[in-house]
This record gives structure tokens, sequence and C-alpha cells, in this order.
């Protein structure tokens, strides 16, 4: 079910990779656009987009993995989130996935979704068990009050035993987090869609700041020359190096972990 497709940022796409691409897309429930905004430049993209900080929903965010990213390295991700509003949630994600591949049984779930992320130069197919909890659990849980597992469903749970890598327990990761998150979801002046800003403020003052839309599969390609116009227009660095909100996560508390700081 691991696959090689997909990859991390680089200036440009060959042929194949495009080949490649297009038939992730064909297989996919969505597909998400995404750009990181240069640390240097997040202040002057903020006020060229007309962003209003008060407007944002506040979200904490944690993620779950062994001090070596063993499940990471499966290409599993575990996430739980508390979300001003709304509430809590998780999710179990494979990383990469080919659609095509993934089993009947899986695709039928109405918990799970399979999305291409595309970002200038790169893309990835991923595969997400997500789960609402009735009530706020994560805080009490990460605080001791309970069993990790009780953060996820039993379709997660089962969805986790398969991929995980042998002697690796739910139960037993290790929290690495929180991140603390402002995700503003808006419509900018001249743009036709919704946009979505989430800037990730990381424990070193350091930060992402992501500008992303969905689609669907089948207008992936028109959307994605529409919002690189559209941005462009605005100022909006388009080749800036492109960073993943979730590996500077995982990488930078299991930093910490063995500095012990």
């Amino acid at each position: 079910m691991r696959s090689n497709r997909g990859r991390l940022p680089s200036p440009a796409l060959t042929d194949a990779e495009l080949i490649d691409l297009l038939e992730l897309i064909g297989g996919a429930d969505t597909v998400e656009l995404k750009l990181t905004v240069p640390e240097d430049q997040q202040r002057s993209a903020v006020s060229a987009l007309g962003m209003d900080p008060l407007d944002a929903q506040i979200r904490q965010v944690f993620f779950f993995d062994t001090p070596d990213l063993t499940l990471n390295q499966a290409g599993v991700v575990v996430r739980a989130r508390r979300v001003q509003r709304k509430g809590d949630d998780s999710v179990v994600k494979l990383r990469p996935v080919v659609p095509a591949e993934l089993p009947a049984k899986l695709r039928e779930s109405a918990a799970f979704g399979v999305e291409v992320d595309a970002m200038p130069g790169g893309y990835v197919c991923s595969g997400s068990m997500k789960s609402a909890m009735k009530k706020p659990r994560v805080r009490a849980v990460l605080s001791g009050d309970g069993a990790l597992s009780e953060l996820f469903s039993k379709e997660q749970r089962e969805l986790f035993a398969e991929h995980a890598p042998d002697g690796v327990e739910l139960d037993d990761l290790e929290v690495l987090g929180p991140i603390f998150v402002l995700k503003l979801k808006f419509s900018p002046e001249g743009y036709d869609r919704k946009l979505v800003a989430e800037l990730w403020l990381y424990p070193d003052y350091s930060s992402i700041l992501e500008l992303s839309t969905k689609c669907a599969p089948s207008e992936a390609f028109q959307v994605a020359a529409e919002t690189r116009a559209f941005l462009a227009a605005q100022g909006i660095e388009l080749t800036g190096e492109q960073q993943t909100k979730t590996r500077k996560a995982l990488e930078f508390f299991t930093d910490r972990m063995e500095t012990g700081s």
C-alpha cells in the first residue's frame, strides 16, 4: 500500500512525475493546493491579502510518534487537535498512498478520505481516517487522565494496528507538541474562491504560514493556474522553499527530546 510516489518540493516536475501526479489526482477525493510563504515575507503577505488575524480560529495540535520517528518513517501520521469553538478531533494518516491500491472497504468508510496535496514543484497523496470527539478529551488525556488510544475511534485504532511497525503501540507513543496554530478562512478581493491561511507557531518562535485552497480533482489544474496568477499579482513569492508543517513539528520536538531541552 505504501509507495514512493510523492516527494518533497523541488524546482519543477519532470514529465514522469507529472504523469504520476495525474494518476494520483484521478483516484483522489479532493485536491489541496498549498503554498508556504517565506518567513521574512509573511507580514507583507498578510497585508497584501487583507487578512484579519482577529478572525482566525485558535488550534492546538499534538503529534504522536516514537523518539526516533518510527511511525513517520513508515508513512503513518498520528495527530490530535483542540479546536476553538469546534471541539477536539483526531486523525490517523497514511502517506504516501496510491488510491488504486487501497482496499475497497477502507475507501467505502465515511471517515476515510484520499487527498492529493500539491505545492510548487512537489506533491503527495495521503489517506486520512478522521474522527470528531463527542466531548473534549485531548487536554484531559494528555494531562494523564486516560490512555492515548481513547482519543481515537475503533476504525482509527484498526487502521493504526494494520500499518504501524511491529512493536509500536498507540498507547506507548510520545507526545510531540503542542503547536499553536491560527487558521483563517477568507475570500480575498479579486479571487473567486476561499483561501485558507494557517500560521503555525513553533516554540522556538519560528513560524510557517501556509496558504491553501481545496478543489475537486477534475478542476485541480484550472484552480492551480488561477490561484497562482492571483497570488503572483499580490506580490506573493511563489518560488520560495516549501516547508511541511508536520515534518517541522516532528523534527522540532524529537530534537528537543534528544537534547533534553
